[in-house]
């Protein structure tokens, strides 16, 4: 746990390992970068930054490389330190702390869906994350290049796993999806896999807050040909947008690039099957697998 008051002596010990991020997150490296930046600006060692500061050089060293999450009175003294910019204290509102088994990219997405008071997915290339069966979600990653560890892989499904819980615990909040058809006509991991994703799709489609509409191979329209996005709305009814590719994600704030994504969105719902025609066509590909 991070401390003030470090002695001299507290100098010369590293910092314990339970006291640092098992996995730094893009904003905790960010803020770091930004610290260590603002102390060479002001011609500070870390022992001199870290006397000011009230801490230890090597928690110093660890913000300043992304291994810690600093807390309110080490932001204070660092920007006071370091010349009351406004900078750190800008800056520590967005910290996050890395998750186990989401991507880096995608981690300040998943804690904006935590609280989001409606969200919408339409995807192309995979049953959604949110839809996915356990069996699904570890044929996915089971198909990653380069390989996962074991251990990596099942932090990856637990993740997944652990993100579908806001569909049954947050019944107030809607949730729509639009997915191609043909993914659930790709047999990714065989038939026994896609009876199963297909099963559990129909189970969470059936919640009251849950809408799923398919669009279909032989629709000769479509509103989102540009790829997969996600839209959320936040508790200040700001709209924000998701949109990821290989190995990126990028998390869309800009008020006009949204509301065009929205308009695509609301076009593809018009052109996709209904939600009960969408689980009646579910059913009928589960029949012939």
């Amino acid at each position: 746990m991070t401390h003030d008051g470090a002695s001299e002596n507290e100098d010369d010990l590293a910092v314990p390992e339970v006291e640092r991020e098992p996995d730094p997150s893009d904003s905790l490296r960010t803020f770091g970068a930004v610290v260590q930046a603002l102390r060479e600006h002001a011609g500070l060692s870390r022992e001199e930054f870290a006397r000011l500061v009230q801490f230890s050089k090597h928690t110093v060293e660890s913000v300043e490389l992304g291994r810690r999450m600093p807390d309110e009175s080490f932001v204070e003294r660092a920007e006071e330190a370091s010349g009351n910019t406004g900078a750190l204290r800008r800056a520590a509102k967005y910290l996050t702390r890395g998750e186990a088994g989401l991507a880096a990219w995608f981690r300040r997405w998943a804690k904006l869906e935590k609280v989001a008071v409606s969200l919408s997915t339409y995807e192309c290339r995979l049953v959604p994350g949110l839809l996915q069966s356990e069996r699904y979600a570890r044929t996915v990653f089971d198909n990653n290049i380069p390989l996962l560890s074991d251990e990596k892989l099942e932090a990856q499904v637990a993740a997944r796993l652990e993100r579908q819980k806001t569909l049954y615990e947050r019944t107030h909040v809607p949730f729509s999806f639009i997915v191609e058809e043909h993914v659930f006509r790709r047999r990714l991991g065989g038939a026994e896999v896609m009876r199963d994703v297909i099963d559990h799709t129909l189970k969470l489609s059936a919640l009251r807050n849950v809408k799923l509409q398919i669009v279909p191979v032989d629709a000769d329209c479509h509103g989102c040909l540009d790829g997969p996005v996600q839209l959320l709305e936040t508790p200040e009814h700001r709209r924000l947008a998701y949109s990821e590719g290989q190995r990126n994600g990028r998390l869309i704030a800009d008020a006009k690039e949204v509301s065009l994504l929205y308009q695509r969105y609301d076009t593809l719902r018009s052109q996709a099957l209904n939600p009960t025609l969408s689980r009646g066509l579910l059913e009928q590909l589960r029949g012939e697998l």
